[in-house]
């Protein structure tokens, strides 16, 4: 037998008692059986991963890279002899910025001066980026005194105009790098100041993410609020980080918009509280059991 330091022959057993020898016969029975149905599950096995079989993933490793199914092709990296061109289509004339007409002054064989224009000139565009530069605005605000009291009067700001050294849109752009491409407040920050030529700092990204929260915190809230209202929710909850901490980002998608919600716990305190008792609608979740207290389930066929 492999594994032990001797050899279990019929001459071992039968120097045993008659218990001790029904006790070892069955024993080996039980090894030979085992180590036949582990034979046959690992050819079960052999070559099935997480992404062609019904394998948790835990199964492999998560830098694991899965072997491409397609074969390898003998041809060449780029386009191929005879593909279909793509390129960018011209704009009309009259929506470009700059147009400079091109037009010869002598025969490129005789050298005889030329004269007259082209009806049909080869047209060829060029895109390119403007130079970026901060637009400033600055408002003097004088102070002025009464003739009459000697009283001091500063001038106000226009409607609009914020208090602070960034403007709103400003304030979006940089909200925008954070959230929707999801920047450090430092790569943020760089990207402003190289890039645009805005001088701006980490501790600058947080308090303009302070600001434009603060201004749509009552379009969330009210997104929040008719949430329990929909028919058909898509939930579902995955770990992110808090404050150097561990967290949870719970997401749930109704048909015309999305409601997202960073808690500190998995529990189902985030459903209830979301949800509320007054959802009467259906959700599809991954069977996660914080979900089965929604009412009606719908299994997501991704996870089946």
């Amino acid at each position: 037998m492999k594994g032990m330091s001797f050899e279990i022959t019929e001459d071992v057993i039968a120097r045993q008692p008659p218990e001790a020898q029904a006790i070892i016969h069955a024993l080996l029975a039980k090894i030979v059986k085992l180590e036949t149905e582990l034979e046959h599950l690992r050819r079960q096995v052999k070559g099935k991963t997480p992404q062609n079989s019904s394998l948790p993933p835990s199964t492999q490793h998560p830098h694991a890279k899965p072997k491409s199914r397609k074969r390898k092709s003998k041809k060449k990296r780029g386009g191929q002899p005879g593909h279909k061109k793509h390129e960018r289509p011209l704009i009309p004339t009259d929506e470009c910025d700059d147009v400079q007409r091109l037009k010869p002054t002598e025969c490129r064989r005789c050298g005889e001066q030329l004269s007259g224009s082209d009806p049909e000139p080869l047209r060829h565009q060029v895109w390119e980026l403007p130079e970026i530069k901060p637009h400033v605005t600055e408002y003097q605000r004088h102070r002025l005194a009464c003739p009459g009291c000697g009283e001091t009067t500063c001038a106000p700001l226009p409607e609009g105009v914020p208090p602070g050294q960034s403007g709103p849109r400003l304030m979006a752009f940089t909200a925008l790098l954070m959230a929707y491409y999801r920047q450090s407040k430092r790569r943020t920050a760089e990207f402003l100041t190289t890039l645009l030529g805005q001088p701006c700092c980490a501790a600058l990204t947080v308090k303009m993410q302070t600001q434009v929260t603060a201004a749509t915190r009552p379009a969330y809230e009210e997104l929040a609020a008719s949430l329990p209202t929909q028919g058909h929710v898509n939930a579902d909850e995955t770990g992110t980080k808090e404050q150097n901490g561990k967290a949870w980002l719970w997401t749930f998608v109704a048909r015309t918009f999305t409601v997202f919600a960073v808690r500190a716990t998995r529990a189902a305190t985030a459903v209830d509280e979301l949800q509320t008792t007054a959802f009467h609608g259906i959700v599809t979740c991954d069977r996660a059991k914080m979900y089965w207290r929604a009412g009606r389930l719908q299994w997501c066929w991704a996870h089946l």
